[in-house]
């Protein structure tokens, strides 16, 4: 399952690709860190299971709202509006590209990959004008 979080103000989607998703400012500890006063350091989790999303506050200042309305957890659906303090995201779930790709995968390196692999500096979009970034690939996570 493809899932990401399109951010309202149109900033690049963010694919989520681990299974469990930590998600506050404190950098050296989130998964996906939102750089906003408003957010706590540690705010909330976001798990994949079963071709599902769900959402768990974890006791954050501010909260956490599902298309307006603070919930503790929850599960997410597609479209739904998730908002961590004043940083809003669209909820986007689909079929995953990445299962196309298996069969090429299987059958060749990373040498054989084309492309040149992401810098590994911190923070990974440190160029961008953006207060979201996440912490592995510039914007998969």
């Amino acid at each position: 399952m493809l899932a990401q979080l399109i951010p309202v103000e149109g900033d690049e989607p963010i694919v989520l690709k681990k299974d469990v998703i930590l998600v506050g400012r404190k950098s050296r500890l989130c998964d996906l860190v939102v750089d906003r006063g408003s957010v706590s350091k540690l705010h909330c989790l976001i798990v994949k299971t079963d071709g599902l999303l769900f959402i768990r506050d974890l006791g954050s200042t501010n909260g956490t709202k599902v298309n307006g309305q603070r919930v503790t957890s929850g599960a997410l659906l597609p479209g739904d509006e998730l908002a961590f303090a004043g940083a809003k995201f669209r909820v986007h779930m689909g079929p995953d590209e990445a299962d196309d790709n298996e069969d090429y995968l299987a059958t060749n390196t990373l040498d054989d990959l084309p492309g040149e692999l992401p810098d590994p500096s911190f923070p990974a979009n440190q160029d961008s004008d953006s207060d979201v970034w996440m912490l592995s690939d510039e914007n998969d996570i």
